[in-house]
């Protein structure tokens, strides 16, 4: 379950890489406040379930507040995705049987395998709207299916984003 698990959240880092710089060579795109507001809810997200399974301090006041430009939100994913690859490398099988509580599920536990599983299902919802969004701004996403990157499994190459 563990390497399937990598695979996953390897996918989604790229994934967003993919859909970040894609949006950031669309003038329009990048400029779009509710494109914006979107990413950094997903990264708001991820941020707060990376923190939580890897035992970090996260302040949701500080993290909830929306940056001014997508340069900001582009940086957020880049230092949470090499943060949550680093982490996801040095744990074992065992772990993903672990559990987490959150005061946002009272009364429910939740496993890290469960958890990373949620931080890529969410991620990839969100990017499907961005996707649209992107289209609707005239942009044109880049291809992001898992089975597509399976084959060669890039990684995001954050030194050449825009």
């Amino acid at each position: 379950m563990l390497d399937i698990l990598r695979d996953l959240v390897d996918h989604k880092n790229y994934a967003n890489f993919a859909l970040l710089n894609a949006i950031a060579q669309h003038e329009t795109g990048s400029a779009d406040p509710k494109l914006r507001r979107l990413l950094h809810h997903v990264i708001l997200a991820n941020r707060f379930w990376v923190a939580l399974i890897s035992n970090q301090e996260f302040n949701a006041d500080n993290e909830s507040t929306v940056p001014d430009s997508l340069q900001a939100v582009t940086a957020l994913y880049r230092e949470t995705g090499e943060y949550e690859s680093r982490w996801i490398s040095g744990i074992q099988e065992l772990d993903l049987d672990r559990t987490v509580a959150t005061p946002f599920l009272p009364d429910r536990t939740i496993s890290l395998a469960q958890a990373l599983v949620q931080v890529c299902l969410h991620s990839h919802g969100h990017r499907a709207q961005c996707t649209a969004r992107l289209r609707d701004l005239g942009g044109e996403p880049p291809p992001t299916e898992f089975i597509v990157w399976l084959k060669d499994r890039p990684a995001p190459n954050w030194t050449h984003a825009k």
